[in-house]
């Protein structure tokens, strides 16, 4: 398989890449923070960029690389007169020419470390591996092509096996001059605290509603029902998109359709939600419908202890989680339910069970805790 043809680990379906996303939505507090170091000498040269998945984080990476390749030192720029003035955006018009190497893939002052396709599996590595640590540490004894500095982003971190972590930390501790290493992370408490402490946080925020709505649609897609797509995505563009793509707003609502029936289960209804998770090709609408089940259990846990709070997803759900949760002891009895079924799906996608039957003990297992607190 040609390298154009290679799926991108770092795309999500159905939106541009992060190096085609022109627009940042919600993050200008963190835009500025950076930007502030840069004009007061004092760029780091790591930077952790974290905070909830799909807030933006590659986006701003790549919003930081353009920038960075762009935007000559402050030395370079005085060489031949005053220094022009400090930035005060981290804007690069398209047709600058770093702008447009990077759009075609040809910048050779960056690199981006991520998994690999595997070759002999034909799919995509799990990992980020050493093997792509190696191809790093070659990029980075090279000399940049024009003496400027050069970029590294890690997208995202969270997914390097102990070996490429190892391999970068020594990276970070003796950084080669010029360069300036970008690592995203959906979970920086995952990471080893030697790559932390050699970082300086950048903490993206959770989008609110207006701002996931702006954020979905200059991503191109389709809000639909605005408010449950803000509940359900939780202030996560790149989940609102999957959301969309694959009805997720429709499968919740026939999740609590469904619960609403307990303790007295519609096991018909069941047996077809099971059926729709079984149907070939229907990998990726069993793993949003497995995220389904997670959230369905921990806004009714969260509502049993501090009331229901935001907007309804569902018609009816207020009521549903006032019903099956009517105090705190209900409440701890479903974040235990949540947490058992986490596990439970999570040996079902590492052994293959099949999903028919995965869906049937989960709705069965919400099905005896309901009719156990009724009881």
């Amino acid at each position: 398989m040609s390298d154009e043809a290679l799926p991108e680990p770092d795309r999500i379906e159905g939106a541009p890449h992060p190096r085609e996303t022109r627009t940042l939505i919600g993050q200008g507090t963190a835009e500025a923070e950076f930007l502030d170091a840069f004009n007061s000498g004092r760029l780091h040269h790591a930077w952790l960029l974290t905070g909830a998945l799909g807030v933006g984080k590659a986006t701003l990476a790549w919003k930081i690389a353009r920038f960075l390749l762009a935007t000559p030192e402050a030395e370079e720029a005085g060489l031949f007169g005053d220094a022009p003035p400090a930035p005060a955006t981290l804007g690069i018009p398209d047709d600058h020419p770093v702008a447009r190497r990077l759009m075609a893939g040809s910048e050779g002052r960056i690199f981006v470390l991520r998994r690999a396709w595997d070759d002999e599996k034909k799919k995509l590595k799990t990992v980020i591996t050493v093997d792509e640590v190696r191809k790093l540490r070659n990029f980075l004894h090279l000399s940049a092509a024009d003496g400027g500095r050069r970029v590294v982003i890690v997208d995202p971190a969270d997914e390097m096996n102990p070996n490429a972590a190892n391999a970068l930390l020594k990276m970070l501790e003796e950084p080669p001059a010029g360069v300036v290493f970008l690592l995203v992370s959906h979970r920086p408490s995952g990471l080893l605290p030697t790559i932390r402490s050699r970082c300086r946080e950048l903490r993206l925020a959770t989008l609110g509603p207006d701002d996931l709505a702006a954020a979905v649609a200059a991503a191109g897609g389709d809000q639909g029902d605005s408010g449950a797509l803000a509940a359900l995505a939780a202030g996560s563009v790149g989940e609102a998109i999957r959301l969309t793509n694959l009805d997720g707003i429709e499968t919740y609502r026939a999740l609590v359709a469904l619960f609403a029936t307990l303790p007295r289960l519609d096991r018909p209804a069941a047996l077809r939600l099971a059926e729709a998770a079984a149907q070939r090709g229907a990998a990726e609408r069993f793993e949003l419908l497995l995220a389904l089940f997670d959230l369905f259990l921990a806004r009714l846990a969260r509502a049993g202890t501090l009331g229901f709070e935001g907007s309804e997803a569902a018609p009816g759900e207020a009521a549903l989680f006032a019903r099956l949760a009517p105090a705190p002891g209900a409440a701890r009895a479903w974040a235990e339910l949540q947490q058992s079924l986490g596990a439970r799906a999570r040996h079902a996608r590492a052994v293959n069970l099949d999903p028919a039957a995965t869906v049937l003990d989960m709705v069965f297992r919400i099905d005896e805790t309901a009719r156990g607190l009724a009881a």
